[in-house]
């Protein structure tokens, strides 16, 4: 049996205590074991802020970006085993194994293109500088600087290579060391690509640290230069923001939690529409990829109730078509759920669902005998305002139709009020031909959400679909999502960076701290 170790302080450790095992998602036969006791994380922290941090921070964002293209290269050269690992310990397909072990090498490769032609500065500047005085010669200008202290990453089990690496990547081109910590069932992916950053060699010492298993007292240790990056659920989300060292210090807490994220069916968009095809393909394709394990995936269907027979009937022939088995058949089209725990939550979560709608296909039922397996299920609400649609989320294949009504005037407002209900997500999607409805929708969908998609028919087959995460936009949203924000180009850095006002006079302040590039 292996057990995976931790890398702190610059060496490899392997913890004691309790063992944790990680499974084969397909099978259930035990791949792996993690053991995180023993490991001294107040020694770890500092590690981190006194050999890391002085060694990033020595660098301009330019050596930074070189280093994470090189780090892009290293994982890239081992993408075929990565993927064969995933497939085993997370219960991918192909397909979807690729959507992650490419994430973190295009996210790495992005960010250091995005850095790049900073050059050998080492801090930017934040908008133009302003006269603060009677004359020009008080003067006021914004810098980003480089915080002191270390980024605690608490990742995801869903996205194990690209959820750890493009956090990694803002904070390391920000100039802060990392100290990662990956979601467990899926943890041999991570402690892989972990490996591989390692035996690089390109970072400097104390600049990256993993730590497989239970980070035990670790927040406990933190400052206030300090920072805590975490995706995963909202209920753990709420027990780190309230944490009481965090609070005590005012440590820095980036958070992506929960997303009932939402589709809606512009009533102007008929079956003939090529809208109406990217529609069908892009809920399928949310509800499945990844088994549906995506923060981003679709959970809500919005659609004019005078269109929901119609609707119900091409997505759920649509999801019939999706070949649900062993991952590593090439005709699989979806594979098994992560873990024993996601198999039984997602099926609880559909039976609470379904009690107050109809299955238009697949269920809560166990459909193998062996593996996490659930089958695609697509649910019709029988009343759009519900308050069980806009609580819960089924993280798993799982989506709900709820009627909304388009009538008046090809109206949005009633589809926009619905979204609204889900208390904030990560991504929204609408699909229109109409520009009024468009920016309608988008303008009352903008406040509750980090990124708005628009599919029309002049985007079809052009645009990437909106369960995709882009470097150069932003990633988070507000309320149940979370409140943080990530990515978005060089604002993926501002989490790292302290924002200062530097006044004095013009002919200094603006010649020292007014013309880096990024400005």
């Amino acid at each position: 049996m292996q057990t995976l170790s931790s890398f702190v302080q610059d060496r490899w450790i392997t913890g004691d205590g309790a063992a944790t095992p990680l499974f084969n998602a397909t099978t259930e036969e035990p791949l792996a074991e993690i053991r995180s006791g023993g490991i001294d994380f107040r020694a770890v922290v500092a590690h981190g802020r006194d050999v890391g941090g002085p060694a990033l921070r020595a660098l301009g964002f330019g050596e930074r970006a070189a280093m994470l293209m090189a780090l892009s290269k290293a994982i890239h050269a081992a993408r075929e085993e990565l993927i064969e690992l995933s497939v085993a310990n997370a219960g991918t397909t192909r397909s979807d194994a690729k959507f992650d072990i490419d994430g973190a090498i295009g996210t790495l490769a992005a960010y250091a293109s995005f850095g790049a032609p900073l050059g050998d500065r080492r801090f930017l500047v934040d908008g133009s500088g302003v006269q603060l005085g009677r004359t020009a010669r008080f003067w006021g200008e914004h810098v980003l600087v480089p915080r002191l202290g270390v980024a605690v990453h608490v990742n995801a089990f869903n996205f194990p290579a690209w959820n750890m690496m493009e956090k990694a990547a803002c904070a390391l081109l920000a100039g802060a060391p990392v100290i990662e910590k990956p979601g467990t069932p899926t943890a041999l992916v991570a402690w892989r690509v972990a490996e591989l950053v390692v035996k690089s060699g390109v970072l400097p010492a104390g600049a990256y640290q993993f730590i497989a298993g239970s980070v035990g007292d670790l927040l406990d240790h933190l400052g206030p230069q300090d920072g805590l990056a975490f995706t995963g659920s909202s209920a753990t989300a709420a027990k780190l923001r309230g944490h009481a060292n965090l609070v005590k210090h005012n440590v820095r807490v980036n958070l992506e939690a929960d997303s009932l994220n939402c589709a809606i069916l512009g009533a102007d968009v008929d079956s003939s529409a090529d809208a109406y095809g990217t529609f069908l393909s892009n809920v399928a394709l949310d509800m499945t990829q990844k088994t549906g394990q995506k923060c981003t995936a679709v959970r809500r269907i919005f659609v004019p109730k005078d269109r929901v027979g119609d609707v119900r009937a091409d997505l759920a022939a649509t999801l019939a078509k999706t070949k649900v088995g062993d991952p590593a058949q090439a005709e699989t089209r979806m594979g098994p759920l992560a873990s024993a725990n996601q198999q039984r939550d997602v099926r609880a979560g559909i039976q609470k669902l379904a009690a107050h709608a109809e299955v238009a296909c697949g269920g809560a039922a166990p459909i193998r005998d062996k593996g996490y397996f659930v089958a695609p299920t697509l649910l019709v609400a029988k009343d759009g305002r519900d308050p069980a649609f806009h609580a819960e989320e089924v993280f798993g294949p799982c989506a709900t139709i709820l009627p909304y009504d388009g009538s008046v005037d090809g109206s949005p407002e009633s589809a926009v009020a619905l979204a609204a209900l889900g208390g904030g997500g990560l991504v929204a999607s609408l699909y229109s031909n109409d520009a009024p409805t468009i920016e309608k929708v988008v303008l009352g969908l903008a406040p509750w959400h980090g990124r708005v998609w628009v599919g029309s028919d002049k985007l079809a087959d052009q645009g990437l679909p909106p369960g995709m995460v882009l470097p150069a936009s932003i990633h988070g949203g507000p309320g149940r999502a979370g409140g943080g924000e990530e990515l978005g180009g060089l604002r993926g850095l501002a989490f790292y960076l302290q924002r200062t006002a530097v006044q004095g006079f013009k002919g200094y302040v603006e010649a020292s701290f007014g013309c880096a590039p990024g400005a």
